[in-house]
């Protein structure tokens, strides 16, 4: 008999988000001031001539 809680989740969107969190949030507890607006797009993949 199979348990109905036992499911695998996967949102590759989700994942893809908190990915992008985590990297923010590891490079602003390593900076010593706050990030700038390059570095942050940096971190997020955004390039500035797209945006």
């Amino acid at each position: 008999m199979s348990d109905q809680f036992d499911v695998t989740l996967e949102d590759s969107v989700l994942l893809s988000e908190v990915e992008l969190t985590t990297n923010l949030m590891v490079a602003a507890s390593q900076s010593e001031g706050s990030l700038t607006l390059e570095e942050i797009d940096r971190i997020l993949g955004v390039d500035a001539h797209d945006a």
